[in-house]
């Protein structure tokens, strides 16, 4: 007998209609299947049998996280094809600053209705997500919560795991005085600091729809633009170059996050002249009147990712990066200090 509730759907959940939520999202999973994938989705678990050739000591990496608030941008848009590549990239680009490779990712998708068309487009987003970064999406769960959520809005989170070889997981007690700086550009806001970008535009559908020339698209098109995924070309990295460090720019900008890579003694040393800020950043400053301490200490400023290798790689370091698709530059360098961040 197919599973059917009419007092259910009365109270606002129609099974059914995550019956066909899943039969839709099929063919976009089906694109990020690896070689570990044993179990397709429907099941009570994602099965996954990882490959460790070659591997001595396995270490697993997991992350996880949200979109945040970049939601309301989505709702507001009607767009919701790009917001499950910001939810895998806030996982992967935290489990490879340990150096490890992604597995797979499973999302988790609360809803105040199931809308199957909806959600089998946020899973493509998802699902490419999971492409870029290599890893297979293996499972997830779509939760429909009328009363709790509006029927339009939806909450997205998931996480990944990953694993390193235990004698190559990164080593930031490794760096010293002199060492390099590299950044790795970022595609825009990404998805951190969303609840202060939507104050500063008082962010609706009126607006986000504005062309800003500086911008070269509209408000919207912008701050909907995905996180980056720098997996890959960091793995190529490691491949060729003793990568010392690795920080995600997320939330806390340049002052929270660089520090959480540097050992005891150290800090990074950083010309404001060589940042590359992006023109959203340089708006959001203007609009808002936000002091530039808080743009450093909120957003990414242009600098998603930034790894750090001694002096002697950095130049070959940045030609590995940009033959790999990555805007890449040398941002500073390490000195002898307990400031932690010195933008001067």
């Amino acid at each position: 007998m197919k599973s059917f509730s009419e007092s259910y759907k009365e109270a606002g959940v129609d099974v059914t209609a995550g019956y066909e939520a899943v039969k839709l999202m099929r063919e976009h999973i089906a694109k990020t299947n690896t070689a570990g994938v044993l179990s397709g989705i429907g099941g009570f678990g994602g099965l996954f049998e990882p490959d460790l050739t070659g591997i001595e000591k396995p270490v697993f990496v997991s992350g996880t996280d949200g979109v945040g608030t970049k939601l309301k941008i989505a709702f507001l848009m009607d767009k919701h094809d790009t917001v499950g590549i910001d939810c895998v990239a806030m996982c992967v680009n935290d489990i490879i600053c340990c150096g490890a490779k992604p597995l797979f990712f499973l999302d988790y998708i609360a809803v105040g209705k199931n809308y199957p068309e909806k959600i089998a487009t946020i899973v493509s987003g998802i699902a490419e997500g999971c492409v870029q970064s290599g890893c297979a999406l293996v499972g997830g769960e779509t939760a429909e919560m009328p009363g709790f959520y509006p029927i339009d809005e939806y909450d997205l989170a998931g996480f990944s795991v990953g694993v390193v070889d235990k004698k190559k997981i990164v080593n930031p007690d490794s760096q010293k005085a002199g060492d390099v700086l590299i950044a790795l550009k970022s595609s825009g806001v990404h998805s951190n600091g969303f609840s202060l970008v939507r104050k500063v535009f008082d962010v609706n559908q009126a607006n986000l729809l504005t062309y800003f020339d500086e911008l070269g698209m509209t408000l919207g098109e912008c701050l909907l633009t995905p996180t980056k995924i720098y997996v890959k070309s960091v793995l190529k990295l490691m491949e060729s170059v003793t990568v010392k460090a690795v920080s995600h720019i997320t939330g806390g900008g340049f002052y929270e996050n660089i520090p959480r890579s540097l050992p005891k003694g150290l800090s990074a040393k950083i010309e404001k002249k060589n940042v590359q800020v992006l023109p959203i950043f340089e708006l959001l400053a203007r609009t808002g009147h936000i002091p530039e301490r808080d743009m450093y200490n909120t957003f990414n400023m242009g600098v998603g990712m930034m790894v750090s290798v001694a002096k002697e790689d950095a130049d070959r370091a940045v030609e590995i990066l940009r033959a790999a698709g990555e805007d890449a530059y040398i941002l500073g360098e390490l000195v002898e200090s307990d400031e932690g961040v010195i933008l001067c």
